[in-house]
């Protein structure tokens, strides 16, 4: 719970935002937003304005804003999780908001059983604060470390007293519930799943945290890109994956990517951090705007997975559908009813 220092861009930034909307995530309640929708804060784009674009209501703001407060308390907003998770660092993003953004910020999260209602979350759920009363600037993406590895799958943002936040981030890593692990092949490499990105060549276009998103890319932007190299070497990134596991089918689309696929791409997998890489699949061309599928035949268990694109480019998913391993799977048990995460 150790505040980060303002315009600072600490590493926890770079894992996945559990909270964001094309996740699944969702804002489930708020005691105000007179002046802008608390669903903003969401939303994946970076927050927008346009000046004197004036509605009903006020300047119309790109994010969430309550009214003034006249009497004591503080304004609140309530998120489900899209992947629920252990949270590594939350931002509060006052982007735009000058004169009227809060002054201080809390935030605290839950971890409730199912698909609880907001009469539940409100009255019978357990609330552990994950960031303290602290101040925040306006116009500023505000950084705020978490210590907790406790497994959340909500979080409740409070503004003291009142005003506008444009985006709340949640980042960290997926903790699925094992029993949804239990049943037949699954994509081993997806956040909903605990996938996650460990390393990355080159992420200059577009994150890499986007590969492993839910659902067929959109655009473009909703895909992971490189720089063009002027080099000899090529791009690749690697994925933790849920558990130890066996993979039948490699999935690499390049939806959306034309002029800039890549031209052939590679997959290996090593058991362990200090495992020898072996081929997953061997170097195979691609196609640009293709969604390829290749079955493959890698009966070794691996831990995680690299992805190598030749030379640089392009992907918008990459899916690697297996199973995992008894061992794995009695790990992530054993995990589960002790309480780790």
């Amino acid at each position: 719970m150790t505040p980060s220092p303002p315009n600072s861009r600490p590493h926890f930034t770079s894992m996945p935002d559990l909270a964001l909307r094309a996740l699944g995530g969702a804002v489930l309640w708020t005691n105000d937003d007179l002046f802008a929708e608390s669903e903003n804060l969401i939303k994946t784009p970076d927050a927008e304005y346009q000046p004197a674009t004036f509605g009903h209501k006020g300047q119309v703001y790109d994010g969430w804003e309550t009214r003034r407060r006249r009497e004591a308390g503080v304004d609140q907003a309530i998120i489900r999780l899209g992947v629920p998770g252990v949270i590594y660092g939350v931002v509060v993003d006052t982007s735009w908001f000058v004169g009227n953004y809060p002054p201080y910020i809390s935030v605290e999260a839950a971890a409730a059983e199912g698909i609880p209602t907001t009469d539940d979350l409100l009255q019978n759920t357990k609330w552990q604060t994950i960031v303290d009363r602290v101040p925040v600037n306006g116009d500023t993406r505000n950084p705020f470390r978490v210590d907790s590895k406790e497994r959340f799958t909500h979080v409740r943002l409070s503004i003291h007293p009142d005003g506008g936040v444009a985006r709340f981030r949640v980042h960290g890593r997926g903790t699925p519930d094992p029993k949804f692990l239990s049943y037949g092949h699954f994509d081993l490499a997806a956040l909903e799943n605990g996938g996650l990105i460990t390393a990355c060549s080159n992420m200059f276009y577009g994150s890499p945290n986007n590969l492993l998103m839910p659902g067929r890319a959109r655009t473009m932007g909703e895909g992971w890109e490189t720089s063009r190299r002027r080099d000899d070497g090529n791009d690749w990134v690697q994925v933790k994956l849920a558990g130890e596991s066996t993979i039948g089918l490699a999935e690499l689309d390049t939806s959306y990517f034309l002029g800039n696929a890549p031209g052939s791409a590679m997959i290996r997998g090593r058991d362990g951090d200090d495992g020898e890489w072996f081929e997953v699949l061997k170097r195979t061309a691609l196609q640009p705007d293709t969604r390829h599928r290749f079955l493959v035949e890698a009966d070794r268990p691996m831990t995680e997975a690299r992805l190598d694109i030749y030379p640089d480019g392009g992907m918008a998913r990459l899916r690697l559908y297996g199973s995992l391993t008894e061992k794995a799977r009695a790990e992530i048990i054993d995990r589960w009813e002790n309480g780790e995460s």
